[in-house]
Formats: structure tokens, sequence, C-alpha cells
């Protein structure tokens, strides 16, 4: 019976290299145990995040942390393919806990963890710069209604995958896209160009963005004054998306006490989104209804999920 022993040794450094070894590991603290909220966000997204924290995300973030008495920390990683796998289920090597315990913006029913209840609802946006004979354009139907010929030299920015996709393809616009990746491998790149640089520069006349992202880059236009209208959702094409936070799916207490602090917060979290220009829509309402209207605010400043 010797050999049971070598057996049962080279079992348990099989599962060590495997990662699935238990004998010597060190225990996973739980979020907030170390009194430290650990958030995982992009480094370069704004107005959602960046390393400076001047995003929504970031100051949301912070007064969670404050609120809880806890220190703040990052883990960065650009929110592209990868980044759960990279951050919320990534363990920090010689340390008893994960990189993070809190990504800070998924769509509503995010299936790669557990989420919160929603903290805001908006919807994807047009852009176009003032004066340049797209003034009296406030919804898709006013796109639509242009004379053939303008309709025809419409120069458009649009996110490859985003909803607006079917409705270009519907209305035959398709050939006139220039068409944005949301997910690059190229760090220094950001959503917010197609209308900082793009639209702002002259290279296209019209972009089609998340809200947020559009009515941020509007309001902080510099070279041309810039328009965001929020979009409509129509029967069978849905343009607003609720966002909410997420967390390991084991992590069910740390849930709710995120949960505690959204809604504890919503005037403090609503009135950082305004400041950012977000459109902001009434959560919790049909699409359709007559509640799918921005705020005023919001209008007037006028990521991707």
């Amino acid at each position: 019976m010797k050999w049971r022993p070598r057996r049962q040794a080279w079992l348990a450094g099989a599962l060590w290299m495997l990662g699935l070894g238990t004998a010597g590991a060190q225990p996973m603290i739980e979020p907030g145990q170390d009194k430290v909220l650990r958030v995982c966000q992009d480094p370069n997204n704004l107005p959602l995040s960046n390393r400076a924290q001047n995003g929504f995300e970031n100051k949301i973030a912070a007064l969670f942390a404050q609120q809880l008495g806890w220190k703040l920390e990052h883990a960065w990683f650009p929110q592209r393919m990868g980044f759960i796998r990279n951050t919320l289920r990534a363990k920090e090597e010689h340390a008893d806990h994960y990189k993070c315990d809190l990504v800070t913006g998924v769509p509503k029913g995010f299936d790669m963890a557990a989420t919160t209840r929603p903290y805001y609802r908006s919807s994807y946006a047009m852009a176009y710069v003032k004066g340049n004979g797209l003034d009296r354009v406030r919804s898709l139907d006013d796109i639509v209604a242009l004379d053939a010929a303008q309709r025809s030299k419409l120069r458009i920015g649009a996110f490859a995958g985003s909803p607006v996709t079917e409705w270009l393809l519907e209305n035959g616009l398709m050939e006139q896209v220039s068409w944005y990746q949301s997910q690059t491998g190229d760090a220094d790149q950001y959503p917010g160009e197609v209308i900082e640089k793009d639209l702002a520069g002259g290279k296209i006349d019209i972009a089609f963005a998340w809200g947020p992202i559009a009515g941020y880059f509007a309001r902080h236009a510099r070279t041309a004054p810039i328009v965001a209208v929020p979009l409509t959702s129509k029967p069978g094409m849905k343009f607003d998306f609720e966002i909410a936070m997420a967390v390991r799916h084991s992590d069910k207490e740390f849930r709710q006490r995120i949960d505690g602090l959204i809604a504890a917060n919503a005037a403090k979290i609503h009135a950082i989104l305004d400041q950012y220009g977000v459109p902001l829509l009434e959560q919790g309402v049909p699409a359709s209804g007559p509640s799918n209207t921005p705020s005023a605010s919001s209008a007037s400043a006028a990521k991707t999920p």
C-alpha cells in the first residue's frame, strides 16, 4: 500500500497547479471586512470613470466609501472583453482579498455577476453641431423627414452593435455610417472621441452614443456648440437602459449593503449625474410611457451598456 501516499501527494500537487487545492491556501476575507471599499473601474472612460477620479462613477464610489467610513481602493482595467475576469473574479496575488469587490456600472440583469438595484436610467442619444443644418432634428423621425438630398449626404458615427444599428438598417443609412468600437485594444482610446474629436472636428455630421457620454461631451464641447438629444424607445426598438452595480454572486450581504447605500443616497447620486449632463429617465416605468422623457435639467444639458 506504499503507493497510496505517493498517489495522494501527486493528486494534491495536480489540484494545486490547477488552482483547486485548499491545503495551505490563504482564506479570502469578506468584502469590507478590512474596511476597504475596492471598486473595479475603467481608467480612461469619461464621464464614467478615469484614473484621475474625475468621472461620476468615481464620485459615487467616493461617496459610498465616505459614508461607510472605509478606505477607497481601485482596480483599474479597461471595460472590454475580460473585464470581470481581470477585476471582480481576480484574486490579488499574495493577498487575502480579490482585486476588487464592486463594479460601479453594469446594465440591469447583467449575467456575469450579481446586480444591485439600479441607480439610474438613461438612453442612447444623438449629437450634432449646432448651426450646421440639423437644429430642427429632435428625434429619429426628424432625420427620416429630412430632404432626401440632405439625408443622403449625412455622415453618421455609431458604435457597432449598439441599439441604433437596427434603425439605421431599416432606414437605409448603413452605407453612410463610420463604425466605432466601444471596446478596443488601444488603452488610449475612449468612446467619447466620437463626439469630442470627430463630431466637433467635422469628420461626421451626427453621432449616436450612450446618453451619459453624449450629454457630457456636448456640455464640455470647446471648439463648437454641440446638441445632444436622448432617443425615445419604440416598440421592438429599445434605447433606454437601467444601470446598476455588480458584485460576485456569493457576496449577498455586501450586495444588500450597496443596495442600502443606493437607496439612501438617491438624491445625491442623481445630483452627481446631473452635474455630468447625464440624460435621466424616470426609473421603473414602461419605456413607451409618458414619463419616458428626460428631466428638464438633463435635456437642457443636451460607456455603453
